[in-house]
């Protein structure tokens, strides 16, 4: 059940940085709040899937995986640019991802 947690926290954290970015410094009001809104259902799914997972590797895990996910949603969706060292920066995080469940953390 963690990884459900965690996988909905994942997605909430890519939200935040989509309304974080349309906010505009905080200037427009509606992707502000939706900002302070995903960040808090965000934060409240990952302590959740903290209660099981080491503090450490969770927010480790939830950090990279929502950075490969901004970075797969502005290329497809927001026509930013994915060049290979973004590729294999991808690639290392997933790598880093891959190391931290075979250290058996979780």
């Amino acid at each position: 059940m963690s990884w459900l947690y965690l996988a909905i926290a994942v997605v909430f954290e890519v939200a935040v940085a989509i309304s974080a970015s349309n906010a505009k410094g905080f200037r427009r009001l509606w992707w502000t709040i939706a900002t302070l809104v995903t960040g808090g259902i965000g934060t409240f799914f990952l302590s959740l899937a903290l209660l099981t997972f080491d503090v450490g590797v969770g927010y480790a895990l939830w950090t990279s995986i929502a950075g490969v996910g901004i970075v797969v949603v502005g290329a497809l969706f927001l026509g930013q640019r994915l060049t290979r060292k973004k590729l294999l920066g991808i690639a290392v995080v997933i790598i880093g991802v891959i190391g931290l469940q075979l250290s058996g953390a979780a």
